[in-house]
């Protein structure tokens, strides 16, 4: 299995390092300013980067986005330019070779401070609202729902992109008036578009997708938005098997909650308290992990990815 990439050290300007992806300024052939995003090997929960990585992870989830941004290019615009490490200028031969098939290079946009999250059943964060208020974010849901229970409709539930610590939940009229009625209402309705059309897609493929979240950027002069960072990856969506899909009770799930449940034990017996530093991940539940993020590739794509 590939080497666990954990950090990377280019000679391009103006590195930014976030929780599982590495940042630099790129100027393409034609003069345009461009950003390079290198998926690492990193993995994060609870907004805490883990002790080691999934060997392969960046690999697995660029190519994820790939394809989502690559269906979804006649419905919404986005900022993908190229996955080629040839395209990228200043690159070594190593440099290149380490980092194929882990790279986009992406237009510069303005990012839009909403996180967009849309949630088709009631799970994670969302379940754990109900419990306390019967609410989600603040939508009243019907009484008696289970965990993992399908909603009848989608919810938004947007919140704010926080450069440190914990997002945090927002009403839509929150938003508005960060961004303007305008665009939050525009944010909405493409939000659940394409989740909309992301979950019964998956479900053609035997996968549920229960909750996604999606980030969106602006270039001066464009009227819409532009789909940006990663979309439908197992870091940002949670996916079930369909065929063992059971309301009441925690999924099994092709994305990192496998990583999430087992911290909550480690929580639970007071050995973390989801603060920095993360633990070190056992090898058991990092090859789980990372073999289900190899599922989840072969289902929605129908290609098998090596490693």
């Amino acid at each position: 299995m590939a080497t666990a990439v954990l950090s990377t050290d280019l000679s391009l300007p103006n590195k930014r390092s976030g929780k599982v992806r590495d940042l630099y300024d790129v100027q393409l052939a034609s003069g345009e300013d461009a950003i390079l995003i290198i998926a690492t090997d990193r993995i994060s929960a609870f907004d805490v980067v883990m002790g080691n990585g999934l060997p392969g992870k960046g690999v697995v989830l660029t190519q994820i986005s790939k394809f989502w941004f690559d269906h979804f290019a006649s419905t919404v615009p986005h900022h993908l330019i190229s996955t080629d490490v040839n395209d990228v200028p200043g690159l070594t031969s190593a440099e290149q070779e380490q980092l194929r098939g882990r790279i986009m290079l992406c237009r510069r946009t303005e990012v839009v401070p909403i996180e967009c999250i849309a949630r088709g059943y009631i799970t994670g964060s969302g379940w754990k609202d109900y419990q306390r208020s019967g609410s989600v974010c603040g939508i009243a849901l019907p009484e008696g729902l289970r965990n993992s229970d399908r909603l009848h409709e989608p919810l938004f539930t947007p919140s704010t992109k926080a450069t440190d610590g914990h997002d945090e939940n927002i009403s839509f009229d929150e938003g508005a008036e960060v961004v303007g009625a305008e665009l939050m209402a525009w944010l909405q309705d493409k939000t659940l578009s394409l989740y909309t059309a992301a979950r019964d897609y998956a479900a053609e493929r035997g996968i549920i997708l229960a909750d996604t979240k999606f980030e969106f950027g602006q270039i001066d002069g464009q009227a819409d938005p532009l789909l940006i960072d990663e979309i439908f990856t197992p870091d940002s969506s949670r996916f079930w098997p369909a065929d063992d899909w059971e309301p009441g009770r925690e999924q099994n799930s092709f994305d990192k909650q496998i990583v999430r449940n087992y911290l909550e034990t480690v929580v639970s017996a007071g050995d973390w308290d989801k603060t920095p530093p993360g633990p070190e991940l056992p090898e058991a539940v990092v090859e789980q992990s990372i073999a289900r993020y190899l599922e989840a590739y072969k289902r929605l794509t129908g290609d098998q990815l090596t490693l």
